[in-house]
């Protein structure tokens, strides 16, 4: 399934190539307007988080280039530039910034900017057709602001669309919750660059080139303390893998097998929908499977307490969400970890999962050579009573998109 990246890059490219050959061919319109904002979007490119895991690493070049798009006037004088100069400033800011990036090692990023051309065309094509035939001009200045957000609402749902389209292509996840997961992150990050790319263009259209730096600030303070939030978010992750290895060094499960169910389990869990903050406490809660194990005098033979009777896994679970309460960790991730022994039919489903990837990872093991389908044919007999029918129906489809194999044990 590369087709959809393939038509998004495509796209991206041919749009680059025109607007660019045009731009060149019938020179650039109001010169120092373009090198401004040529200059923000180059400066928020620069300042982009590649190591980060959202939705927008970018966020002052994204609300400089939806500046650009919207902008109709400076300073009260109307604007002449198009849509396809608009998408050549935004195309040569990003390739001058990616150039650092490119020598870092950090690479091109074209999803990255296939997205952002895409989605500032969009907003332009929107909006610069409608301003330069003089429409605005029926519209009081509540109206203005009003027809500003719609058209920032739109290109949103589109840049949306677009990101979720090309993760499915890279991924093989289900769409669906590729999309929901993009449309609630429109509430966090997103709606900051939609209301700075809004706020930039009517300041600018008042007071001049002047108002960019000043509404930059907070955009730029806002990057700032989501970089602080994602650095220590990834640290608390960090001490959980931690915790999660002790049952590891104390021997009492194989090397790797927590984080080899957290990733399985992830897998699933995207596979029957889950995302965002469901998606962690599944990771969480699968890492910290095993460590109920810690209060046992006897180890169980290589950790398999799939093949336990059932009190015992019970036992050991319950001691197991005990430990993870006193951690400190959340607490939604004890309740996982404690009924992953339970009937499924009693269980959330991040329980059902947990017990389902934990069961057949031990059983895939000891099978051999021919472990995964094995285990995965074990697991499918045993869904009128043990485990969630659905879970091992995930299961089998993101084992047969990975044709049949387990993450690698290192």
């Amino acid at each position: 399934m590369r087709w959809p990246r393939l038509l998004v890059h495509g796209s991206a490219g041919v749009l680059a190539l025109v607007s660019l050959g045009v731009v060149l061919w019938t020179g650039l319109e109001e010169r120092g307007v373009a090198l401004a904002f040529g200059v923000l979007i180059t400066g928020g490119e620069l300042a982009r988080w590649t190591g980060a895991r959202v939705r927008e690493a970018a966020p002052l070049g994204a609300a400089g280039a939806l500046a650009y798009a919207l902008l109709g006037a400076d300073a009260g004088r109307p604007t002449t530039h198009g849509v396809l100069q608009v998408i050549t400033v935004v195309l040569a800011a990003a390739l001058l910034a990616s150039v650092p990036h490119i020598a870092r090692g950090q690479g091109p990023m074209i999803d990255h900017l296939s997205r952002r051309l895409l989605s500032t065309a969009f907003c332009a094509v929107c909006f610069q057709p409608l301003y330069n035939r003089g429409v605005q001009d029926d519209w009081a200045g509540p109206a203005y602001a009003l027809v500003l957000i719609a058209l920032l609402a739109l290109t949103a749902l589109c840049d949306a669309v677009l990101a979720a389209a090309l993760a499915h292509s890279r991924t093989r996840w289900p769409f669906a919750p590729l999309l929901r997961h993009e449309l609630r992150a429109l509430l966090g990050i997103g709606s900051a660059v939609c209301a700075t790319g809004a706020v930039m263009a009517l300041a600018v259209a008042v007071v001049g080139l002047w108002a960019l730096p000043v509404f930059s600030v907070p955009l730029l303070l806002t990057q700032l303390a989501f970089r602080r939030y994602a650095a220590v978010r990834t640290t608390y992750r960090q001490t959980i893998a931690s915790l999660a290895r002790a049952t590891e060094i104390a021997g009492y499960t194989p090397a790797g097998h927590a984080r080899r169910v957290a990733e399985l389990s992830k897998a699933v869990g995207r596979d029957l929908g889950l995302t965002g903050p469901d998606l962690t406490v599944l990771e969480y809660a699968a890492l910290m499977h095993d460590i109920g194990q810690l209060s046992l005098i006897d180890p169980v033979p290589a950790g398999a307490t799939a093949g336990l009777p059932t009190e015992e896994q019970r036992r050991i679970a319950l001691l197991g969400g005990a430990v993870v309460r006193q951690t400190g960790v959340d607490g939604t991730v004890a309740v996982v970890v404690e009924r992953q022994a339970d009937p499924y039919r009693q269980q959330p489903v991040a329980a059902r999962i947990v017990r389902a990837v934990n069961a057949y990872e031990e059983k895939a093991r000891e099978a051999g050579p021919g472990g995964p389908l094995t285990a995965l044919e074990e697991l499918r007999l045993a869904t009128a009573g043990d485990y969630a029918p659905e879970v091992v129906e995930a299961l089998a489809r993101v084992l047969a998109r990975d044709s049949l194999t387990l993450p690698s044990v290192g």
